[in-house]
């Protein structure tokens, strides 16, 4: 059976039978592709209770059914996997990780604002985490870092359980600059931050971030924190 170009869509033969088992099987592919979005690209075994219509992206070293079909879209259509390779500047919106990839001609890549035909790109990302205060002292390292080589135009955050201990407010930056993206922050579930810079400031190496308890310590709490970057990827050799 003849297949479109680049869905690879079934075609309906001449004086084919039950031609609707065709055009209903490339109804279900059109409805799979069409404004793509996908549950995973991280997935690597294909989930056994897959509903109709769910999407992934096909990730390296991916097993059973989708081994060799790396950087594929899988599609879970009559009760099989259909796959679908993807075509240079396809967007894909990924669900669990919130946010959209764009494929390059050999590698997914995400939040991409400019690129070229030899991957070098431009992305702008917001990368986050929810920090657990573990208490006992003024001072905490997250160990989530801001990326190496990249440049940070804000740290935002939103306090997740209220901060507890002797401290009157708090500050957020790094080792070298502990107020960088605030400071006098407070402490109540729901409190916020926007810290903003002058400038991007570029970090060359991975960097913590660091909360610093004003006036005492830290005893327990949570925020969540996200930091608002950009990245420059090279061009392939």
């Amino acid at each position: 059976m003849d297949n479109t170009t680049k869905l690879g869509l079934p075609l309906v033969a001449a004086a084919q039978a039950q031609k609707h088992v065709t055009v209903n099987e490339a109804l279900a592919r059109l409805d799979a592709a069409f404004q793509l979005s996908v549950k995973s690209a991280e997935t690597t075994t294909p989930p056994t209770l897959a509903e109709e219509g769910d999407a992934y992206l096909v990730p390296p070293a991916s097993v059973n059914d989708w081994a060799g079909q790396d950087g594929a879209l899988a599609f879970s259509l009559n009760g099989g996997w259909e796959f679908l390779p993807p075509v240079p500047g396809w967007q894909v919106w990924v669900e669990d990780q919130g946010q959209r990839l764009t494929f390059d001609g050999s590698d997914w890549i995400g939040s991409v604002l400019a690129s070229t035909i030899h991957g070098a790109a431009f992305r702008a990302e917001v990368v986050e985490t929810d920090f657990t205060l573990a208490g006992g002292g003024a001072e905490e390292q997250t160990g989530f870092v801001i990326p190496a080589n990249t440049s940070v135009f804000a740290v935002t955050g939103r306090v997740l359980t209220a901060f507890t201990g002797t401290l009157t407010d708090w500050s957020l930056g790094v080792d070298s600059s502990e107020t960088r993206y605030g400071s006098g922050l407070g402490l109540g579930a729901g409190s916020w931050l926007r810290g903003l810079t002058g400038q991007p400031v570029t970090y060359y190496s991975a960097t913590q971030l660091k909360l610093t308890a004003n006036g005492g310590d830290f005893a327990g709490g949570a925020v969540r924190l996200a930091v608002h970057l950009m990245r420059f990827d090279l061009p392939s050799s």
